[in-house]
């Protein structure tokens, strides 16, 4: 009996903490490999079986007259990061029911006929009467809002990984700042189009598909506002 008791006590235990585990106790994380349009797409092979026609200054990878523009896989091109959200919502409800039941009813009936039948009748229905009642009252009310009102705003330099066979070009971008034993992270990916970057090889935020862009920092300040896995693990087998 007391091996059986410690088997399931055991076994319950262990139910919960990999069900904590799993509950959303780990820090959100982004992947930043491409689309899978990306991967699919081929890439654009530079042609170099074209002739030579025109000006000498105006042929190779570099000509002499063209701008600065980011064109090949590995050019750099600077991303400037300008998000800003803004929310606000609020929701209220409010439920109430009431129901009230009698139910009476004696155990004879009485056809009213003969005056001492009916009296005789009403005595044994005060005796046995039947009779029951019941109220039910239920009543809800929730209330919530919320209000949001964030901004961001840098600049990083991203590094093309791919020229899509369409001209687009998937980049991605990271820098890291450690100061003072505390680490900023900025990291960025998604596809931009060639059209979208100005004349100093910069390219706004809001023009890039499939953006992903992550901000953290690390370091002692960020571990001294985080709980616990302990307070974690609590929180997520908790169910009141």
């Amino acid at each position: 009996m007391k091996k059986t008791f410690l088997f399931y006590t055991i076994t319950f235990c262990v139910i919960l903490f990999t069900s904590g585990c799993t509950a959303n106790l780990t820090d959100p994380e982004m992947d930043f490999k491409p689309p899978v349009y990306v991967e699919q797409m081929p890439s654009l092979e530079d042609k170099k079986d074209f002739g030579a026609v025109g000006s000498i200054f105006g042929q190779g990878d570099n000509p002499l007259f063209s701008d600065h523009k980011a064109m090949h896989v590995n050019d750099i091109v600077t991303v400037v990061i300008s998000e800003s959200a803004k929310s606000s919502n609020t929701g209220s409800k409010q439920l109430s029911e009431s129901d009230t039941s009698a139910l009476g009813g004696g155990a004879f009936t009485s056809t009213g006929a003969n005056a001492a039948v009916s009296s005789a009748v009403g005595k044994v229905n005060g005796l046995a009467n039947i009779g029951f009642n019941s109220t039910s009252n239920n009543a809800y009310k929730g209330q919530g809002s919320a209000t949001k009102d964030a901004a961001f705003n840098t600049t990083v330099s991203a590094r093309i990984i791919k020229v899509l066979q369409n001209g687009n070009y998937f980049i991605s971008g990271k820098r890291e700042i450690l100061v003072d034993d505390q680490k900023q992270m900025i990291q960025i990916g998604g596809v931009i189009r060639p059209y979208d970057i100005d004349q100093y090889n910069k390219i706004s935020s809001s023009k890039i598909s499939e953006a992903k862009i992550l901000y953290k920092t690390e370091g002692d300040v960020e571990r001294a506002t985080k709980q616990g896995w302990g307070t974690k693990i609590i929180q997520a087998i908790w169910p009141f």
